[in-house]
């Protein structure tokens, strides 16, 4: 389907969310279409007693802002990527990250997996779609999506999904779930 002249261009936002080193920035490099937006810096002695590297520890820098991408689906729909920040202190962020947005994926690593909490409370309280992609990190325990589940204590109908976001393929399943959950939880909500 063609884009008409008369129709009103349409972008969806997505957050790309979750804690820190769990690969937000490089889901939203590995499927946008553009070179992203990045704001990471080096790591730097004010984050040491503060910013939590326990299992990250080969980690050097850190989204201090945000990240953006971009895809193009056809012309007239485009998705637009926004990666929060994972660290607490940059939290402040969120809400004009947040505003708009059709849903979120949060990026969960088995490793450190309390890191996905706030992310998971911030969404639940304001009723934003999302899902919760784990992260399957090379030499990490890998575990079933129903598990990972039960130990987030999320609602059923929550997706749950293994992804390995260096990979775009992967990262494009990640992302049409979050799509076809949040089309779907529109859709319940207007019944």
């Amino acid at each position: 389907m063609a884009f008409a002249p008369s129709e009103e261009p349409v972008a969806l936002k997505i957050l790309v969310a979750g804690g820190f080193g769990v690969g937000k920035t490089t889901l939203v490099g590995a499927i946008s279409e553009i070179r992203p937006l990045r704001t990471e810096e080096v790591l730097s002695d004010r984050g040491v007693g503060v910013d939590d590297t326990d299992g990250v520890e080969g980690k050097t820098t850190t989204t201090v802002a945000m990240d953006f991408g971009r895809i193009t689906i056809r012309e007239g729909l485009v998705v637009y990527l926004f990666g929060t920040p994972g660290q607490e202190r940059f939290w402040f962020m969120w809400d004009e990250l947040s505003y708009g947005a059709l849903g979120a994926v949060v990026l969960a690593d088995t490793r450190r997996l309390t890191d996905c909490f706030p992310s998971i409370d911030y969404f639940e309280q304001r009723g934003t779609p999302f899902i919760v992609a784990v992260n399957c990190f090379d030499g990490a325990d890998r575990h079933e999506p129903e598990d990972v589940r039960i130990a987030l204590d999320l609602d059923p109908d929550v997706p749950v999904l293994l992804c390995d976001v260096r990979r775009r393929a992967s990262a494009k399943v990640v992302l049409v779930t979050l799509v076809e959950h949040a089309l779907k939880m529109l859709t319940a909500a207007q019944r």
